[in-house]
């Protein structure tokens, strides 16, 4: 399963959602389904934007664990 754990490094950028969310140029909606683990894909460009954002590498923001 994949992890995605934006609200740290937003946390380490001293950025909230909304600010985030007008710089990569996604609707806080789609950024809260990111954030909540909901969502089903992210597309490369958008993946690239946040990281363009927040000075971090994909790695950064993304984890995977194991289903048990």
């Amino acid at each position: 399963m994949i992890i995605v754990n934006l609200d740290v490094m937003l946390a380490k950028r001293k950025m909230s959602s909304q600010e985030l969310a007008e710089k990569v140029g996604i609707t806080q909606a789609n950024l809260s389904i990111l954030k909540t683990n909901k969502a089903r894909a992210i597309r490369f460009s958008t993946l690239d934007k946040i990281c363009e954002v927040l000075e971090c590498k994909p790695g950064d923001i993304l984890d995977y664990v194991k289903n048990n």
